[in-house]
């Protein structure tokens, strides 16, 4: 059931036209998600870069170097007077959480701090001399050089931080060291969280969006294509006089013109090639007619008869039409009947009147191949069917047989018994007005015979 649904077109319609929807909508979120985190962290790392070389630039470099690399450069002079500078700083700028300075040595990537004032935690604090491993942050090397900033969150021994370097220069201009400033990972944290949210926001209501918009723009794509369907399968099972309607200037609406226009062509084939099948088969019941005199004329009074009661019964008149051409043909099956039955004077015999009362079958089986409404088709089969069940060739009754049978029925009776035939004398009308009476429910369908007693 699952691999039939989705074989459908209507739904590869909208899932493809939801997945190009949403694939953008993906696309442009993950671009917003970039282009908005991105240019805020990058102007997170140009403050870095430029808050490190305003305090680098302010450094007493002669008093820096007066600052011995062992723990007790703690105690002197020129170390309290940069802590203090340091100090200044934290309190103006809320989001930093440390200025350090470190010393490079030569030919390696283990420098020694100066300084370290960590305002976040002052207990983390290092003292001068102490080691730290340089090597690992690629930003804090190139900050000998120019300021520079960490691209990423980097993990080190204080933990998560994001720092701005940049250098520290002697008297000659030789780069004596690198001045780092961290900030609080966590408000560049809230930062990528207020940009996820907001991204994920335009995501959901873009799929949101997509699903809608696919739906509606599938459905625009689809029923057309259903009209046509339909349109074919209705086509297909002989309405030649339906038509699809689809409005537009596109090439679906184009594609149902010409459905429409090949549907008209078919309906005017196929009514010539009815036509000439009727003239056909009325030229077979003119000789039918010639092989017996005595019913010469009987199909165009029955037909006549029929489509009197047909008026009278309110019948449509777009059925009366192919109803008179088929009560025409209602014995067109005994031309399968041999003369010596069909012709015989006398009471038929068992077998005989079995070879009569199968020309209802053999008519339709003459008929259906071009004669293709089983209602139509009920005419020939059923017209000597009644109306308690009696009847031939099936045995049906009442609401089993069609109303245009039971019409043709009552016609065909009124014809033959006010016609003169080889095994007896014609009735009066008075006479066969008498038989229809007598009959009503049980041969003849009863609203059949009041109509057809009204028209006589």
């Amino acid at each position: 059931m699952k691999k039939v649904f989705f074989k459908r077109f209507g739904v590869r319609v909208t899932a493809a036209i939801v997945l190009s929807i949403v694939t953008t909508v993906c696309l442009s979120g993950l671009i917003l998600y970039q282009f908005t985190f991105r240019t805020q962290f990058e102007d997170l790392r140009s403050y870095l870069k430029n808050l490190a070389h305003t305090i680098a630039v302010n450094i007493n470099t002669p008093q820096l170097t007066q600052i011995p690399l062992a723990k007790e450069g703690i105690n002197t002079q020129s170390y309290a007077v940069i802590m203090d500078y340091f100090r200044k700083i934290t309190v103006a700028n809320p989001r930093i959480t440390s200025i350090y300075i470190l010393k490079k040595v030569d030919g390696t990537d283990t420098w020694r701090f100066v300084i370290d004032d960590n305002e976040e935690n002052p207990m983390a604090s290092v003292s001068p001399g102490e080691p730290y491993n340089a090597g690992r942050f690629k930003q804090m090397i190139q900050g000998l050089d120019k300021p520079s900033a960490d691209r990423k969150l980097e993990i080190d021994e204080w933990g998560r931080t994001l720092s701005g370097y940049a250098p520290i220069r002697d008297e000659t201009g030789k780069p004596f060291g690198v001045l780092g400033v961290d900030v609080k990972a966590q408000d560049i944290y809230l930062m990528e969280k207020r940009v996820i949210r907001q991204t994920a926001a335009v995501l959901v209501v873009g799929i949101i969006l997509a699903l809608v918009l696919g739906s509606l723009i599938s459905k625009r794509v689809t029923q057309p294509v259903q009209e046509l369907i339909t349109g074919a399968r209705v086509i297909g099972g002989g309405n030649l006089q339906h038509r699809v309607i689809v409005h537009g200037d596109d090439e679906i609406s184009q594609l149902a013109d010409s459905f429409n226009e090949m549907a008209s062509n078919l309906a005017i084939a196929r009514q010539r090639e009815v036509d000439h099948f009727f003239d056909t088969v009325k030229s077979m019941v003119k000789v039918l007619e010639f092989r017996d005199q005595y019913t010469m004329g009987h199909s165009e009074s029955v037909a006549t008869y029929a489509q009197s009661i047909a008026v009278r019964m309110g019948i449509d008149p777009k059925i009366r039409e192919i109803f008179h051409k088929v009560c025409l043909l209602h014995d067109i099956g005994k031309v399968g009947v041999r003369d010596s039955v069909l012709l015989k004077p006398g009471k038929l015999s068992d077998e005989e009147w079995q070879d009569i009362k199968l020309h209802p079958v053999w008519g339709e089986q003459i008929l259906k191949p071009i004669l293709q409404d089983p209602a139509m088709l009920s005419i020939i089969r059923n017209h000597h069917e009644r109306f308690d069940g009696t009847g031939y060739p099936d045995g049906l009754k009442q609401g089993q047989i069609s109303i245009l049978a039971a019409i043709t029925t009552v016609a065909d009776s009124y014809d033959a018994m006010t016609s003169t035939r080889a095994y007896r004398k014609a009735m009066t009308t008075d006479q066969a007005i008498e038989q229809l009476v007598k009959n009503r429910a049980t041969q003849f369908h009863p609203d059949v015979v009041d109509a057809f007693l009204a028209i006589l």
